[in-house]
Parts: C-alpha cells; structure tokens; sequence
C-alpha cells in the first residue's frame, strides 16, 4: 500500500498526493483530475498512513482496513459511498466486525469507501500478498 504521501484536505474533496513542503505550506496534487494546488499551513490536512478507525478494541490503521476492503472485494471496487447508510454500515461490518459503531459516523464511512475507490482507480492498493518482501533471485 502506497499511503505514506497520500492527504486529505480539510474542507476540500477527494485525496490529494503530497509533492513537496514550501515555507507557507504544501504544494499537493489532486489525484482525481491531477491539478496541482498551494495549501496553506492553515489548513488542516491529515496524512492517509496516520488515520485510523476506531474498534471497540483498539484504533485500526486505514490501511490494514484498505487491505481488508481489497482482500474482500478480489482488488476490486468496494461499495459506492452514496449507498444508504444502512447498506455502508453492513459492508463495514463484514469487513470490519468490530468497529466501534457509536464513534465511526456516517460521514466516516462515506469518505472509508471514496477514498478507497479512489486510490484503488490510481493503484494505490495492493493485496497483502503483494506486501510481503521482495523475492530474492534464488527464491524465482
């Protein structure tokens, strides 16, 4: 999974890719239409690799959650996020049974599954058995 320079955007649409750090903020790019944009360091952006949804146990990382998603669906797309809430709250819970349904709203689920077909679109995700090391010359 390919998250680590992957933003949201407070108050902006979509996910954006991080490409470098100026002195009044960042300089992002938009990763469904690929425009480039200031953001300033008064926005509040949150990096993708340091989300996490909240179980009743503990706080999984989205992308462990991603890697569930895309193990679920065979690398495909998940559920549209403009599905009723009911219908989001079901598939969340086959892949996530545990997640914390008081404190996982509505909204969070609706940008869960966005997101995910967007970075899906960009392949951005992989399979956890794409995550494993490298094969070495004498394992092929």
């Amino acid at each position: 999974m390919k998250i680590d320079k992957v933003i949201a955007i407070s108050g902006k649409p979509g996910l954006y890719h991080l490409i470098s750090q100026t002195k009044s903020g960042f300089i992002a790019e938009n990763l469904d239409d690929g425009k480039k944009t200031n953001v300033p360091a008064s926005y509040n952006v949150s990096l993708l690799s340091n989300v996490a949804i909240y179980t009743t146990t503990e706080e999984v990382p989205l992308a462990e959650v991603f890697r569930k998603i895309y193990d679920k669906e065979n690398g495909g797309e998940t559920i549209n996020h403009r599905s009723p809430e009911v219908e989001l709250r079901n598939y969340m819970e086959e892949v996530l049974p545990d997640y914390d349904k008081s404190r996982v709203y509505h909204s969070d689920l609706k940008k869960l599954f966005q997101w995910y077909n967007i970075l899906l679109r960009k392949e951005l995700l992989s399979s956890s058995k794409e995550q494993k090391a490298p094969k070495t010359s004498e394992e092929e």
